[in-house]
Protein backbone atom coordinates (compact mmCIF):
# COMPACT_ATOMS: atom_id res chain seq x y z
CA UNK A 1 0.00 0.00 0.00
CA UNK A 2 2.63 2.27 1.05
CA UNK A 3 4.62 1.65 -2.54
CA UNK A 4 1.51 2.25 -4.39
CA UNK A 5 1.04 5.66 -2.42
CA UNK A 6 4.94 6.52 -3.65
CA UNK A 7 4.13 5.55 -6.98
CA UNK A 8 0.99 7.82 -7.09
CA UNK A 9 2.91 11.04 -5.86
CA UNK A 10 5.57 10.34 -7.95
CA UNK A 11 3.20 10.71 -11.13
CA UNK A 12 1.55 13.50 -9.61
CA UNK A 13 5.27 15.02 -9.27
CA UNK A 14 6.14 14.62 -13.14
CA UNK A 15 2.82 15.56 -14.10
CA UNK A 16 3.15 19.26 -12.04
CA UNK A 17 6.63 19.24 -13.71
CA UNK A 18 5.60 18.55 -16.88
CA UNK A 19 2.62 21.07 -16.68
CA UNK A 20 5.03 23.80 -15.35
CA UNK A 21 6.74 23.02 -18.31
CA UNK A 22 3.99 23.61 -20.53
CA UNK A 23 3.15 26.93 -18.78
CA UNK A 24 6.34 28.76 -19.49
CA UNK A 25 6.58 27.42 -22.73
CA UNK A 26 3.24 29.43 -23.21
CA UNK A 27 4.34 32.29 -21.19
CA UNK A 28 7.48 32.50 -23.31
CA UNK A 29 4.99 32.00 -26.67
CA UNK A 30 2.45 34.25 -25.47
CA UNK A 31 5.78 37.26 -24.81
CA UNK A 32 6.87 36.90 -28.01
CA UNK A 33 3.37 37.38 -29.71
CA UNK A 34 3.08 40.72 -27.30
CA UNK A 35 6.51 41.87 -28.77
CA UNK A 36 6.31 41.31 -32.17
CA UNK A 37 2.30 42.99 -32.53
CA UNK A 38 3.67 46.18 -30.15
CA UNK A 39 6.61 46.69 -32.85
CA UNK A 40 4.15 46.53 -35.51
CA UNK A 41 2.21 48.95 -33.65
CA UNK A 42 4.81 51.17 -33.16
CA UNK A 43 6.18 50.52 -36.64
CA UNK A 44 2.53 51.50 -38.19
CA UNK A 45 2.51 54.70 -36.02
CA UNK A 46 5.71 55.70 -37.19
CA UNK A 47 4.39 55.52 -41.08
CA UNK A 48 1.56 57.53 -40.44
CA UNK A 49 2.85 60.29 -38.58
CA UNK A 50 5.59 60.37 -41.45
CA UNK A 51 2.66 61.07 -43.43
CA UNK A 52 1.01 63.40 -41.81
CA UNK A 53 3.99 65.06 -41.76
CA UNK A 54 4.72 64.82 -45.12
CA UNK A 55 1.38 66.00 -45.90
CA UNK A 56 0.98 69.17 -43.47
CA UNK A 57 3.87 70.27 -41.01
CA UNK A 58 6.57 69.10 -43.91
CA UNK A 59 4.79 70.61 -46.48
CA UNK A 60 5.82 67.98 -48.60
CA UNK A 61 3.53 67.32 -50.94
CA UNK A 62 4.05 70.77 -52.63
CA UNK A 63 6.84 70.25 -54.13
CA UNK A 64 7.14 66.13 -54.77
CA UNK A 65 5.10 63.53 -56.36
CA UNK A 66 4.67 60.49 -54.16
CA UNK A 67 1.36 58.18 -54.94
CA UNK A 68 0.64 57.26 -51.20
CA UNK A 69 0.35 60.38 -50.31
CA UNK A 70 -1.71 61.51 -53.20
CA UNK A 71 0.65 64.28 -54.03
CA UNK A 72 1.63 65.33 -57.77
CA UNK A 73 4.20 68.23 -57.43
CA UNK A 74 6.58 68.72 -59.61
CA UNK A 75 9.18 71.23 -58.13
CA UNK A 76 10.89 68.54 -56.56
CA UNK A 77 12.14 64.53 -57.65
CA UNK A 78 9.50 62.42 -57.95
CA UNK A 79 9.93 59.81 -55.37
CA UNK A 80 8.15 57.45 -56.87
CA UNK A 81 10.84 57.25 -59.41
CA UNK A 82 14.17 57.61 -57.50
CA UNK A 83 12.76 55.43 -54.71
CA UNK A 84 15.34 57.32 -51.82
CA UNK A 85 16.17 54.93 -48.78
CA UNK A 86 16.04 57.03 -45.10
CA UNK A 87 19.49 57.81 -45.15
CA UNK A 88 19.31 59.65 -48.04
CA UNK A 89 15.66 61.34 -47.20
CA UNK A 90 17.05 62.04 -43.74
CA UNK A 91 19.90 64.14 -45.56
CA UNK A 92 17.84 66.33 -47.62
CA UNK A 93 15.22 66.73 -45.08
CA UNK A 94 17.97 67.88 -42.62
CA UNK A 95 20.27 69.91 -44.65
CA UNK A 96 18.31 71.13 -47.81
CA UNK A 97 19.43 69.82 -51.09
CA UNK A 98 19.02 72.52 -54.09
CA UNK A 99 16.03 74.52 -53.86
CA UNK A 100 14.39 72.51 -51.28
CA UNK A 101 15.15 74.46 -47.99
CA UNK A 102 16.72 72.64 -44.45
CA UNK A 103 14.26 71.65 -42.06
CA UNK A 104 16.26 71.15 -39.28
CA UNK A 105 14.80 73.31 -36.42
CA UNK A 106 11.35 73.20 -38.39
CA UNK A 107 11.05 69.40 -37.75
CA UNK A 108 12.16 67.64 -34.75
CA UNK A 109 14.85 64.50 -35.53
CA UNK A 110 11.73 62.10 -34.53
CA UNK A 111 9.82 64.02 -37.10
CA UNK A 112 12.63 63.64 -40.03
CA UNK A 113 13.08 60.47 -39.41
CA UNK A 114 9.20 59.30 -39.26
CA UNK A 115 9.23 61.14 -42.97
CA UNK A 116 12.10 59.35 -43.98
CA UNK A 117 10.64 56.08 -43.20
CA UNK A 118 7.72 57.11 -44.55
CA UNK A 119 8.75 58.27 -48.11
CA UNK A 120 11.33 55.05 -48.33
CA UNK A 121 8.67 52.55 -47.11
CA UNK A 122 6.08 53.84 -49.38
CA UNK A 123 7.86 53.87 -52.55
CA UNK A 124 10.35 50.77 -51.65
CA UNK A 125 6.67 48.41 -52.05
Amino acid sequence: MLQKYFFSKLIIIQIIAKFEKIVKHFNFLILLIFITFSQNLDADEILKEGKNIFLEKGNCATCHTLSDAGSNGDIGPNLNEIKPDVGRVVMAVTNGIGVMPAYEGILTSNEIEAVAKYVSESTNQ
